[in-house]
């Protein structure tokens, strides 16, 4: 049987190799790097995590990201197996050792014999003789490959900054200031309610550190990305101090669901670290990300009590992302319409977040390996998390506006009859689960 071809080593191309594999169908992964580095990455392995550690919500009764792990847990999915095998202490939410987590990606799918894995870059579009490719490059295609699909297309690519944030070792945080505890001491994935370091700082302190990180010198920006838009779900944390002195108080800065235990004075702001690494030796600072120059960002950031000596693993940065304007240019099976071999999966197709690249990495490789056996696959259900990714890159959204996009129960299609607003997540969530159980021929979702 002739193989998929699979370009991109992220988690969408591993995701959709480990689901081809699973019905049988053989797969070529071609992983550029590191032949070809990127702006973002740091090692040469699949499924390397770059901006964060977090996979978010892992409640799947009221936050649709969790109803997504659960489906895609459902699906036998690869990333949500390595996740859970590899994940750190992160209140409600699903973080991973990032080491241990690509790691275990890259291991399971080495050892996959219908697997072949090759490093070199694709410089262009795939050989006329591939006719099952899946495209999952990412928000950093290389640019010959990214010109190719642009000259395939014939319509403008979209584009926004994604930004990083810094990662601090634990043992240069002063804890006679910090303290470990989530927000209203709530337990997560192999949690115990003190998940977060949890740095305080007062209104005087507050202001000052506003002042310095608007007055910061800034990367500059090259004349072709003078007009590239953020995505709103990851502002750098001077664009968001830029809009109100009171911004990041009441965003990622925000003191609520926390006591300080080193003082009786209620904290004007928080700033939270949350576990990047199985030692619990790195923490990353929660919604950080930041286009500070790098003596800035250790400058100002040491004016946070608590991070006076902190020393960093890795500093924040910023990269271009790109990625297509999908209800425009994709079918409902993630095939380029201009060119019908082609699927793409993953960031490029305008979701955001690591869960949600993934997720439609699963949808690609079960598209492609139905395709490849003769048969044809039903998406799933659009009142599922992973239908209603689906629908939404594939024509739910307004082509003219299109802009990435996390999951929400905004995309999932309105419960019938009157329901009250309480109970409105949980029925959906309880709705999504049933669904995507019957779509896969399960009994239930239990």
């Amino acid at each position: 049987m002739k193989p998929v071809h699979i370009i991109g080593g992220g988690l969408a191309g591993c995701e959709a190799a480990w689901q081809v594999t699973r019905h049988g169908v053989p797969v070529v992964l071609h992983e550029m790097r590191p032949v070809r580095g990127t702006e973002a990455h740091i090692t040469d392995r699949l499924a390397e995590l770059v901006c964060s550690n977090s996979f978010r919500s892992d409640d799947a009764e009221r936050n649709a990201v969790g109803v997504l792990h659960a489906e895609m847990r459902l699906c036998g999915s690869l990333i949500l197996r390595c996740a859970d095998a590899n994940q750190v202490p992160a209140g409600g939410a699903l973080a991973v050792d990032r080491h241990g987590f690509s790691a275990a990606v890259e291991a399971a799918l080495a050892a996959e014999p219908l697997v072949t894995i090759e490093r070199h870059e694709i410089a262009g579009l795939p050989p006329e003789e591939w006719d099952n490719v899946i495209i999952a490059t990412g928000p950093l295609t290389a640019a010959p490959l990214a010109e190719a699909i642009h000259g395939l297309t014939g319509a403008d690519a979209l584009a926004f900054f994604d930004a990083i944030a810094p990662i601090v070792h634990r043992e240069s945080i002063d804890f006679s200031k910090a303290w470990f505890q989530s927000r209203y001491d709530k337990k997560g994935p192999g949690g115990d309610g003190a998940d977060y370091i949890n740095c305080p700082l007062d209104k005087a302190q507050y202001y000052a550190f506003i002042d310095a990180v608007v007055g910061g010198e800034k990367t500059e920006f090259k004349e072709w990305e003078t007009n590239t838009p953020y995505f709103e779900g990851c502002l750098p944390i001077e664009i968001m101090a830029a809009r109100g002195v009171e911004t990041l108080a009441h965003g990622p800065m925000k003191p609520v669901g926390l006591t300080n235990p080193n003082s009786d004075q209620k904290p004007y702001a928080v700033v939270q670290l949350r576990q990047d690494n199985a030692l619990g030796t790195l923490f990353n600072m929660v919604g950080f990300q930041t286009k500070l120059k790098y003596g800035e960002q250790t400058r100002i950031f040491r004016m946070i009590p608590g991070l006076e000596q902190a020393e960093f693993a890795r500093l924040g940065g910023l990269h271009r992302n790109t990625f297509l304007n999908s209800p425009k240019l994709l079918d409902d099976s993630l095939r380029l319409k201009a060119m019908p071999r082609l699927r793409f999966a993953g960031q490029i197709t305008g979701v955001e977040g690591y869960v949600e690249s993934a997720a439609i990495g699963l949808l690609a490789g079960r598209f492609a390996a139905a395709e490849r056996s003769g048969t044809q696959m039903v998406p799933p259900p659009a009142t599922t998390a992973l239908g209603a990714l689906l629908s939404h890159i594939t024509g739910g959204a307004d082509a003219e506006s299109f802009q990435p996009m996390n999951v929400n129960f905004g995309l999932f299609p309105p419960l019938t009859g009157r329901v009250k607003r309480p109970d409105r997540k949980p029925l959906m969530a309880k709705r999504a689960l049933a669904d995507v159980a019957t779509w896969l021929g399960l009994k239930d979702a239990a």
